[in-house]
């Protein structure tokens, strides 16, 4: 390919990247005729649901330019990682994985590996593997990821190293190819980066500022997935209930929510996350009358201190909180209530954990991600004094004794009871049985034929193992 067929590219997007898929296709068959086989491609995704919605739009991409989705990922001819930069270990993890894909055993002078993603927004990480980690070919970050048939082509055209990596975002470019992990069900982005600046966390650096879609580009694609047959769509963003803001006469959050539910074929809505200082009683509202909205709402907590809330930057109370999350068990009895909290934030004591396990005994959480503070450098908090991890280990094991209880509590009170499931694959441990998710999002086993997947099927609870249940089909 040569110069003129590269200016060639239009300038607007995507109609660009559709330009490159085109050109890449090309350059992609005259490798596959100089190694005389099929070229393949591997994505190993890391991080939240954000990162796996962006990875389906990028296997997408490589499937339209004509590479074979391979599930060996070192003799894969292109290896994409997507990394996630939350926490140090997840960096350090990511790290080492890509370090073994170049041990002895497995170097391929002809691979081409790239890596994008959160991690190569936060300074130093491009210097690190461009210095460390010599074999990586294209590095791009979070703001362009729809970009990258132009970075293949670039390098297949002979580039030696292609690095992209924007400061900030620029126009929100969507109707990009995808590919689905489940054909029946959907991740759509309503809303990118965040606008919080939780003093612990690094997404605002990363991800950008709080921009959202258009509600009628959103709506278009909820159309479109229907058509093919999706039934659940998960509407995605770091911080939902503040959807619309920036834009200009935008819909609010639950008016959105509410003109996904008239599209006829999808039959059930999920949301993720939700910011407590967000959430307003028009949700509560629009969940109550809905027939559609999955009773359950992902609510972060961090902490039930006021005093480490304020340090952490959280924008509301413990009393706030409380408020909040036993409203919503008033008035949506049967919706789950699942939360995220950090133990061993910079200054955190055992009272402040005991009022944390005070809201986890009042709130009775259906589920909880617990961690352990990971100081992030970057972030205001890691320049706060840290607390000591023995004591931090100590802490931790009380709140998880405090929400596994709560959680199990609340499974076992569906024993017995009937429940709409949505059939997602053949149960990993037993090919005799189903796995499905519940309306709250439980995970559900039962005995069922394989032409089950995908459909949405009535099993009677029969017995709960805490934190999922084994039933069967009525």
């Amino acid at each position: 390919m040569n110069d003129l067929k590269f200016e060639m590219a239009p300038e607007t997007e995507p109609e660009r990247q559709y330009f490159f898929i085109e050109q890449g296709a090309v350059l992609r068959k005259q490798k596959e005729e100089e190694l005389k086989h099929p070229l393949t491609y591997h994505v190993t995704t890391f991080g939240c649901q954000m990162n796996a919605k962006d990875s389906e739009k990028m296997k997408g991409i490589l499937n339209e330019m004509g590479f074979i989705n391979c599930d060996d990922e070192k003799s894969a001819d292109l290896v994409l990682f997507n990394t996630c930069t939350i926490r140090d270990n997840a960096n350090q993890k990511f790290y080492g994985h890509l370090g073994s894909l170049n041990d002895k055993n497995h170097r391929n002078k002809d691979r081409i590996t790239a890596v994008c993603g959160c991690m190569m927004q936060e300074k130093g990480c491009v210097e690190k593997i461009r210095n460390s980690y010599k074999f990586v070919n294209i590095i791009f970050g979070t703001h362009n990821i729809y970009k990258l048939a132009e970075l293949v082509c670039l390098k297949l055209a002979g580039e030696n190293f292609v690095c992209d990596v924007w400061d900030k975002p620029k126009d929100i470019v969507e109707d990009i190819p995808s590919i689905r992990k489940y054909p029946f069900k959907a991740g759509v982005n309503i809303m990118y980066g965040c606008n919080n600046y939780c003093t612990y966390c690094i997404v605002p650096y990363v991800r950008g500022a709080e921009r959202s879609r258009e509600a009628k580009e959103i709506l278009m694609e909820c159309e479109k997935l229907a058509s093919e047959g999706v039934k659940e769509i998960m509407l995605l963003g770091q911080n939902v209930n503040s959807y619309g803001n920036g834009i200009k006469d935008s819909i609010s959050f639950p008016e959105l929510l509410k003109e996904v539910e008239k599209i006829e074929g999808i039959e059930r809505i999920r949301f993720m996350t939700s910011h407590p200082k967000d959430l307003s009683d028009e949700l509560i509202t629009v969940m109550k009358g809905s027939n559609k909205i999955c009773r359950h709402i992902h609510l972060p907590l961090q902490s039930g201190s006021s005093r480490i809330l304020k340090a952490m930057n959280r924008r509301y109370s413990k009393e706030q909180y409380l408020e909040l999350a036993l409203k919503i068990r008033k008035e949506l009895p049967d919706t789950a209530i699942t939360t995220d909290i950090i133990v061993g934030f910079p200054g955190e004591t055992p009272e402040d954990v005991d009022e944390t396990i005070d809201v986890i005994k009042k709130v009775r959480f259906d589920g909880a991600f617990t961690f352990i503070y990971s100081k992030r450098a970057g972030t205001p908090a890691a320049s706060m004094e840290q607390v000591d991890p023995e004591l931090v280990k100590k802490e931790f094991n009380r709140v998880l004794e405090a929400v596994n209880k709560e959680s199990k509590e609340m499974a076992a009170l569906n024993t017995g009871k009937t429940e709409d499931v949505l059939v997602d694959d053949i149960n990993e441990q037993d090919e005799r049985l189903l796995t499905g998710r519940m309306s709250n999002n439980m995970t559900v086993h039962f005995p069922g034929e394989r032409s089950l997947i995908g459909k949405i099927v009535n099993v009677r609870l029969e017995e709960c193992k805490g934190f999922y249940y084994v039933g069967s089909m009525v």
